[in-house]
C-alpha cells in the first residue's frame, strides 16, 4: 500500500501548499487514492516530513483567520520523491491498486523512464494473470452444503462476476497498452527535441 506522506511530498512538488489545502484536495481529486484521511493525519504526517527535512513551511499571515503554514519541498524531499517514484514496483494479485494509481499518477509528470518501467511491469503481469485464469475450470463444487444454499444460482452468479471482471482486466489491460505507447511517444518526442540518442 502506498504512503501518504509520498502523495503529500508529490502533492508539494507540484506547488507549495497549506494542510487545509491538502485536505481538501484529498477529499476531492485524492479520494480515489486514500479515502477517509483526516486532517489531523495531514498535519501529523507534515509535522514528521518536517522534522525529517522533506518539507520547510512558512507561516502565511491571514486577516481574520488563523495564519497559515504553508509547506515546499526541500532538496531532500525531492530526492525522497524521486527515490519513491523510480523505486521496484511489485503488482498484487489486484488490478488498479492505489500504490500503482499513485506511483503512475506522479511518476509520469516527474520521469517519463520511471513511468514506462512502471506500466510495463504492471502491464506484463495483468497479461500473465489473464492467462493464467482465463480459462481455468470455474465449477463450484458442493459437498454436504446448507439446505438454503442454491447451487445453480450460485454458480450462475460466479460465472456472472467472473465475467464482469474479466472484462474490466480487459478494459484495464487497454488503457495501459494506450498510456505505454503514450509515454513513449513522449520520451521519443523529447529525445528528439534534445537531439540524443537511445542507449
Amino acid at each position: 500500500m502506498v504512503k501518504f506522506e509520498y502523495v503529500l511530498l508529490a502533492l508539494l512538488a507540484g506547488r507549495p501548499r497549506s494542510g487545509f489545502d491538502l485536505g481538501k484536495w484529498v477529499e476531492s481529486e485524492g479520494q480515489f487514492l486514500r479515502s477517509r484521511a483526516h486532517h489531523s493525519q495531514i498535519y501529523r504526517l507534515l509535522g514528521r516530513m518536517v522534522a525529517d527535512d522533506w518539507v520547510v513551511y512558512e507561516v502565511d499571515p491571514r486577516d481574520r483567520r488563523p495564519d497559515a503554514k504553508v509547506y515546499r519541498v526541500t532538496p531532500h524531499g525531492r530526492d525522497v520523491l524521486l527515490e519513491w517514484v523510480c523505486s521496484p514496483y511489485e503488482p498484487t494479485s489486484r488490478f488498479q491498486d492505489p500504490d500503482f494509481v499513485a506511483r503512475f499518477a506522479f511518476a509520469a509528470p516527474l520521469d517519463t523512464e520511471a513511468a514506462i518501467r512502471l506500466v510495463r511491469t504492471e502491464l506484463d503481469y495483468r497479461r500473465e494473470q489473464i492467462a493464467r485464469n482465463r480459462d481455468r475450470d470455474r465449477t463450484l463444487r458442493f459437498d454436504d452444503a446448507l439446505p438454503e444454499v442454491d447451487s445453480a444460482f450460485a454458480q450462475e452468479t460466479f460465472d456472472a462476476l467472473h465475467a464482469y471482471g474479466a472484462s474490466a482486466a480487459d478494459t484495464w489491460v487497454a488503457w495501459l497498452e494506450r498510456m505505454l505507447q503514450r509515454l513513449e511517444a513522449r520520451r521519443d518526442q523529447r529525445r528528439d527535441q534534445r537531439g540524443d540518442t537511445p542507449a
